[in-house]
């Protein structure tokens, strides 16, 4: 640090909860513009809408896409269209009243999948406003970005038609565990051998080379907890949710809340040995 730095403005910090425990960020690594729709679509009366799925916590905002001619392909979409409703059909989340309206599926918008991304201390929201430093806390923090399980649900499709359901390259299902070793089988002997026919079944144990412990079946115990994982949540019923942009009366209604009204002056319960103290070293 330079001897001659001095302070250029001190600012008073504001806390706030008045959205809590609701506020949370969510960032869109691949969206390359701002999340709005297309011109194209908006003539067409099209909108933003999103979904959650309150107890797996996962969020979908579907974002109508630019079908204009010249940078869309309708006969395509048609195709990723039957794909996509073929994927929700597996997947138990169909909505009814847009195919009835839609007789003839087609991909007309994209839909941004999130994952939680698991906060490290306490996250903040920060907005300097009138000379001031407004902080609230998120509650939680969501990455979103676009779900192709549609690709996949084609994919099988063709594999079906083609039948091709036996093959070995076949992707239905998860793949084998490798920490799962099928039982061996010695092939009976001969009728005319002496002591008779017996069949013997040996099954191969993995062991751990310091503790000697075995680890059989360790792998299948993460893969069955990842299964009843997907599997709860997709038995977890979507809820509609209204989406409103950022010029909305809402949304302008939301971002008030965020400043705090109250003039009440905090007084630390610690000092700066305590905070130095729990402070985790690098």
């Amino acid at each position: 640090m330079e001897t001659d730095d001095h302070v250029v403005s001190v600012l008073p910090v504001h806390l706030s909860n008045n959205l809590a425990p609701n506020l949370q960020l969510h960032q869109f690594p691949l969206l390359n513009r701002s999340l709005e729709v297309p011109p194209s679509a908006t003539l067409s009366g099209k909108r933003i809408r999103a979904r959650l799925k309150p107890t797996a916590r996962r969020l979908e905002v579907h974002v109508p896409v630019d079908h204009r001619p010249e940078v869309w392909n309708t006969e395509k979409s048609k195709e990723l269209g039957a794909g996509r409703l073929e994927d929700d059909k597996e997947k138990n989340q169909l909505d009814s009243n847009r195919v009835k309206e839609n007789e003839d599926p087609r991909l007309s918008e994209v839909r941004f999948r999130s994952e939680a991304i698991p906060h490290v201390g306490a996250y903040m929201l920060g907005v300097v406003r009138k000379g001031a430093l407004h902080l609230h806390p998120l509650t939680e923090t969501h990455q979103l970005r676009p779900t192709l399980t549609y690709l996949d649900a084609l994919n099988r499709k063709s594999r079906r038609a083609r039948g091709a359901d036996s093959d070995s390259e076949s992707d239905d299902g998860p793949p084998p565990d490798p920490d799962e070793v099928p039982p061996i089988s010695t092939p009976p002997k001969a009728k005319g051998s002496v002591g008779g026919a017996k069949e013997v079944q040996v099954t191969a144990r993995k062991v751990d080379e310091k503790g000697g412990q075995h680890l059989q079946g360790g792998l299948s115990a993460v893969r069955r907890e990842m299964l009843m994982g997907i599997r709860a949540e997709e038995e977890d019923e979507w809820q509609e949710l209204a989406y409103h942009g950022p010029e909305s009366a809402e949304s302008n209604e939301a971002y008030e809340a965020l400043f705090s009204q109250c003039g009440d002056v905090l007084e630390s319960q610690s000092n700066v040995s305590t905070f130095l103290s729990s402070t985790r070293g690098r």
